[in-house]
């Protein structure tokens, strides 16, 4: 069978370092397919280009697949774009080998026949990749090369990631986690989000078996300290996330996890649940600060509802921390206001704020922003754009969030301050989530612990 080098191109570091779990599972089924597969990671080497070359050469791959994760980093204020990158990797690729360069990953399928043009690769794979990389090397092997970009047509299996180990020590050395999924979709239609574009608008649930397998997998053949669950919401109502929990502790596994948790629908008794099968700290998809402004994003809950989970939250000690984005539609100068003053209903976790809110092809958000005449019908991969309220004077409201989250530790905005936050707690020895070393909780009066009945 062929020899198949991948490669991602992910540099991005913020919140913390990524492991390329897309590329683990496409490394898979090529694996499973009988093709020799060598995976390399742009991160882990830190963009050493002559490094690069050399593992190349000495591979002699007859094809490279590129993984691209982001288009940029979604802050406004201080944008990093990623497209420039890829396209320099394709470069390199072709100057060291004939082999045909395929792209795959998020960031490409949002944006395919223009970034398959701007990087000047010779295929593309949209979504998932696992079954489409499989069927384009076989047709490309057999000398049928169809068409340049595939598209997934239909769901397809989720492969378990093939873990590298160099890689999975990169990251536990690095950043303290490695990545996996438990489900793919998403039946939600946030009006910003491109997740169920995707992975489609229903959930796949993986086996929780196979779950529990990667986990004891990570744990004992790679020592893995800490897990990240990379579904786009792991609080499903089906309960399949309770299932994956249950399995957790049914394999008396001793690994800790964190994942993203829509914030809704999730109890007290869920939360202790999750925290004695060893979740450390979920991040929460709040994303809207009014109940205005959540039905301008198609949230689908209240603010209310946020505080009732964060006090679910507060009741384990557990951490958990709200990404929240102001400047969407129907954000006014009021709502800033009044989305500041619910914030502080958010006790001991962690808040991040950014300004506006980055506009993908295809979502909800961008065809607002073509009716009201904010961006053009041309979308070009290197020049993102970002939707703004034009009720509200963007200078203005960043000024607003500084003052109103000065002097809090537990308060984050611009970005750059939770970068900067990073940087200084990383060369402390920190790794993984750090976020949590925000958090203060109360501390039980000892008058209560030590007063007699007598």
């Amino acid at each position: 069978m062929s020899r198949v080098w991948l490669l991602s191109t992910n540099l991005a570091t913020e919140p913390y370092p990524v492991y390329p779990l897309g590329m683990a599972c496409v490394a898979s089924a090529l694996h499973a397919a009988g093709h020799h597969v060598e995976q390399f990671d742009l991160l882990a080497v830190g963009a050493d280009r002559a490094r690069l070359r050399e593992a190349l050469v000495a591979f002699a791959p007859d094809f490279v697949g590129l993984s691209m994760r982001n288009l940029d980093n979604c802050d406004s204020l201080t944008p990093t774009h990623y497209p420039e990158l890829v396209r320099d990797m394709v470069a390199l690729v072709k100057a060291c080998t004939q082999a045909p360069v395929v792209l795959g990953g998020a960031a490409f399928s949002l944006m395919p026949e223009e970034l398959l043009d701007f990087t000047g690769a010779d295929y593309g794979v949209v979504g998932e990749g696992e079954v489409q990389m499989v069927e384009l090397l076989t047709d490309l092997v057999a000398g049928r090369p169809g068409e340049r970009i595939r598209r997934r047509v239909g769901p397809g299996r989720m492969a378990s990631p093939l873990f590298a180990p160099d890689l999975v020590r990169f990251y536990t050395e690095r950043s303290g986690l490695v990545n996996l999924q438990t489900k793919r979709g998403c039946p939600f239609a946030c009006a910003y989000c491109s997740y169920p574009a995707l992975e489609g608008r229903e959930y796949r649930f993986r086996d929780p078996r196979e779950v529990g397998e990667d986990l004891e997998r990570l744990q004992k053949e790679h020592d893995a300290p800490q897990v990240f669950f990379t579904d786009s919401v792991f609080n499903d109502r089906e309960g399949h996330y309770l299932q994956v929990v249950e399995e957790i502790l049914r394999r008396e596994l001793r690994i800790a996890w964190s994942c993203y948790i829509r914030p809704q629908g999730l109890g007290r008794p869920e939360v202790a649940l999750m925290k004695r099968a060893g979740l450390f700290a979920a991040e929460l998809g709040t994303d809207a600060s009014t109940d205005l402004t959540l039905a301008a994003l198609n949230k689908g809950f209240t603010f209310d509802e946020v505080v009732a989970v964060n006090e679910a939250f507060v009741g384990e000690r557990l951490p958990c921390a709200h990404f929240v984005m102001f400047g969407g539609p129907g954000e006014t100068e009021a709502t800033v206001r009044e989305g500041l003053a619910n914030l502080e209903k958010l006790r001991h976790t962690v808040v991040f704020a950014y300004s506006g809110i980055c506009i993908f092809p295809g979502t909800a958000i961008r065809r607002r922003a073509l009716e009201e005449g904010l961006v053009g019908s041309e979308h070009s991969p290197q020049n993102p754009c970002y939707y703004q309220s034009p009720r509200l004077d963007a200078a203005t409201m960043n000024a607003m969030l500084e003052a109103g989250f000065r002097g809090k530790r537990d308060r984050v905005f611009p970005p750059e301050k939770s970068r900067q936050q990073m940087v200084i707690l990383q060369r402390m020895g920190y790794k993984g989530i750090l976020w949590p070393t925000l958090i203060r909780y109360d501390r039980p009066r000892k008058d209560a612990l030590t007063e007699s009945p007598c």
